[in-house]
């Protein structure tokens, strides 16, 4: 299945700030910034890594229940695969 652009261009932003918050979280740590600090900033990267993946599921769950299986495979079995990987998020 491949994913739709619309929707990955929104995530790969996503994906982006998060790396600006990864780099912010690192560089206060080397600067001995507070501990509060560093993990409420720590906090915002993991929102914004899980939204990324929540959004990337959606978009494949939006797929897979709109558009038929090119090789003719039951759909439910790409709906089974989402279902498997958005609990990995859980």
């Amino acid at each position: 299945m491949e994913l739709d652009r619309t929707d990955m261009d929104k995530v790969v932003n996503r994906l982006k700030r998060a790396q600006g918050q990864l780099a912010a979280v690192v560089r206060m740590i080397d600067e001995g910034r507070d501990c509060e600090d560093v993990v409420t900033q720590l906090s915002a990267v993991s929102r914004a890594l899980d939204r990324a993946g929540f959004a990337i599921i959606a978009s494949g769950m939006r797929q897979c229940l709109t558009e038929p299986t090119a090789d003719g495979e039951d759909p439910m079995l790409d709906v089974e695969k989402l279902e498997k990987l958005f609990l990995s998020l859980a």
